[in-house]
């Protein structure tokens, strides 16, 4: 006559514990590796948030190189925000040029919409400073990065 062992109550809740503690310590190290990732976004002509975007990324960026952690950032400008990215008239043109050399982390974005408009009002295409990237749609690109898992920040 065969027997059937039946697993106790006490038995499962031990063989669940340690399915959790070993999935726990192999999925730790995938986590840890990936960088933290901030999108600060930017649609205000205003210098005071020109200035407290460059803060804000300066101060995450210190934050976690304090801990050992690696943090992307990236600045969207677009609609008014985008006078902060034109080399003829960015109210934050200078600390902008040291940024971009000082934090190799930290990269800015310009919507391409907003720069088209610029472009038709004033028949001719504003400069860029130096490094930053034109995205097609500033917004959509804010879109595609929080449905990356990217934190998105609007001071």
């Amino acid at each position: 006559m065969s027997r059937t062992v039946r697993p106790t109550r006490r038995s499962l809740v031990r063989l669940l514990a340690l399915s959790a503690m070993s999935a726990a310590l192999f999925a730790a190290p995938a986590r840890a590796a990936d960088p933290h990732r901030l999108v600060l976004l930017i649609s205000d002509d205003d210098p005071a948030k020109m200035r407290s975007v460059l803060d804000i990324a300066a101060n995450v960026s210190r934050h976690y190189a304090s801990q050992g952690a690696e943090v992307e950032i990236v600045v969207v400008a677009f609609a008014g925000g985008l006078d902060m990215l034109l080399a003829d008239r960015s109210p934050v043109r200078d600390r902008m040029v040291n940024f971009v050399k000082a934090m190799p982390n930290v990269s800015f974005r310009a919507c391409g919409n907003t720069l088209d408009g610029v472009t038709a009002r004033e028949g001719r295409t504003p400069p860029l400073l130096p490094d930053v990237e034109i995205v097609p749609t500033g917004v959509a690109a804010i879109m595609d990065y929080a449905e990356n898992r990217w934190v998105v920040v609007r001071p």
